[in-house]
């Protein structure tokens, strides 16, 4: 009897982890199957749906995001989203003419049993349906959009396929002629990968002007031919781009930083930067401002000025750097800290004891410059050194954990951001003015450096544009007592410029 019970209960365990990939209610299976299962269920051939493979469901449920009328939409197709169990995903639904029954907005119901799931140049679809399997039950339905990096589409297709997305900042590669329009394929990039805006000769936009930049939404595809595998982005109407203005290149770019020198952090940290212009600091200032925001504090009223403990202001004054040439500022001239190489050789534009000097015009002497734990810190460059609550810097990068650091207000206070490569002055999503990290989509931060290492941030920036072709990725640099300076200024993994 004992064995019996204990087979009774291994399947009810069975049964219970059996029903959690579906919307079940009390036991009861759902008719709805979420895109995300449904599309689980190709293993690299067509398979048909039918009840049994897919644990009793019949359906599924979405928004429709697909514009047949706009002309750029692939022929006959109909494109769904929907976000369940905390994923949202897209499905291309072949149904021939009858895909022009459906606008941006409409909610649909969509009787899958019998459709065979395949792939189609690589992106997912639905073949075998009618306009009968369709039934539209709302209309001017919200379309989630989400603001992607190309670099992580082209990473995970099947995540973002026929779904919509933004890729913010993208340039058009080559610049645009006098007179170039939509139509056709166009590579965008957004530093972070290249892919295809894809826009067919009959779309109602494909005469329009080419921007030279601008955030793209459109609906990812895949498209495999004998030569390669691209990912081709088709936007629905013109509003789907939103130009923006021509960024303003910065002489001084963030390029690494030592956060957790070997025997104390006190005067042993320091950041690398890089020149992308000559320059002569005497004639030119310009001030480095770190924040670090441990324990629990309000967002800061005069942002990267607020000084006390949360903030300190290196100012640059003196000294000279050659355009692409690394240069440091910190503390004392160790590559790791007490002890270990001087590397005084190199060229620090400021080596400051900011563990007993105070910052230059606002900041306390602190022991740490450089947050190496907890909440979410950052480097930021400035023109001139005079920062106040209304400066915008002209390169930032944030790290670390999370913190109060924003406020929506009114009024918005927090730390000011600047058109980089991970953030935006514009929302990409909702073309508004986010101007602080921490508001809109200016969220990213990079990884808190392992104990001992270097941050080195690689990407390649273009002098002349302002622009990041690659953008920054962290490479941790293991350093010993022993490290020579080329093991943080030379191999790969490390910023260049171009132009």
């Amino acid at each position: 009897m004992k064995k019996i019970y204990l087979y009774l209960a291994a399947l009810g365990i069975i049964a219970v982890a059996g029903c959690k990939k579906h919307d079940y209610a009390e036991g009861t299976l759902s008719p709805i199957i979420a895109v995300v299962d449904m599309k689980a269920l190709y293993k690299g051939a067509d398979v048909t749906l039918t009840t049994d493979n897919m644990s009793g469901a019949k359906e599924i449920v979405g928004v429709v995001i697909s514009n047949a009328a706009s002309g750029n939409s692939p022929a006959g197709i109909l494109v769904v989203q929907n976000n369940r169990r905390n994923a949202i995903r897209g499905i291309a639904i072949d149904v021939g003419a009858a895909a022009s029954n459906y606008v941006p907005g409409d909610s649909v119901m969509v009787q899958i049993t019998g459709a065979t799931l395949s792939k189609i140049n690589g992106s997912m679809r639905l073949k075998g349906l009618t306009d009968a399997a369709i039934t539209k039950v709302a209309s001017n339905k919200a379309i989630t959009v989400q603001a992607v990096p190309s670099g992580r589409i082209i990473a995970s297709p099947d995540v973002y396929e026929s779904t919509l997305v933004t890729i913010s900042s993208a340039i058009t590669e080559p610049e645009p002629q006098a007179g170039e329009t939509y139509a056709g394929d166009k590579t965008i990039n957004d530093g972070f990968g290249r892919v295809t805006l894809h826009t067919e000769a009959t779309a109602n936009f494909s005469t329009a002007s080419l921007p030279f930049s601008a955030n793209f939404t459109g609906i990812p595809f895949a498209n495999i031919t004998a030569a390669d595998t691209t990912i081709q982005v088709w936007p629905r109407t013109i509003d789907d781009m939103f130009a923006l203005a021509v960024i303003k290149p910065s002489p001084v770019i963030i390029t690494g930083y030592l956060t957790d020198p070997t025997g104390g952090d006190a005067n042993q940290e320091y950041i690398q930067l890089m020149a992308t212009r000559d320059i002569d600091f005497a004639v030119t200032n310009f001030a480095i401002v770190t924040c670090n925001n441990a324990g629990t504090n309000p967002a800061p009223a005069t942002g990267w000025a607020v000084g006390g403990a949360r903030s300190y202001k290196i100012n640059l004054t003196s000294g000279t750097v050659k355009k692409g040439k690394f240069f440091y500022v910190g503390g004392n001239k160790n590559i790791w800290g007490l002890g270990s190489t001087d590397i005084s050789a190199a060229n620090w534009i400021s080596s400051t004891q900011y563990s007993t000097v105070n910052g230059a015009g606002f900041g306390t002497a602190t022991a740490n410059l450089l947050a190496n734990s907890g909440n979410v810190a950052g480097i930021s460059v400035f023109a001139g050194t005079t920062v106040d609550a209304t400066t915008v810097p002209l390169d930032i990068i944030m790290y670390g954990g999370n913190g109060t650091v924003y406020a929506a207000g009114p009024p918005e206070i927090g730390y000011r951001i600047t058109n980089t490569d991970y953030y935006s002055t514009i929302n990409p999503v909702t073309r508004q003015n986010q101007a602080f990290y921490g508001g809109g989509t200016n969220k990213s931060k990079l990884t808190l450096p392992a104990t001992g290492n270097f941050s080195a941030l690689g990407g390649v920036y273009d002098a002349v544009t302002g622009r990041w072709i690659s953008g920054r990725t962290v490479t941790s640099i293991p350093l010993t007592l022993t490290s020579p300076l080329s093991t943080i200024e030379t191999g790969t993994g490390f910023t260049s410029v171009q132009n």
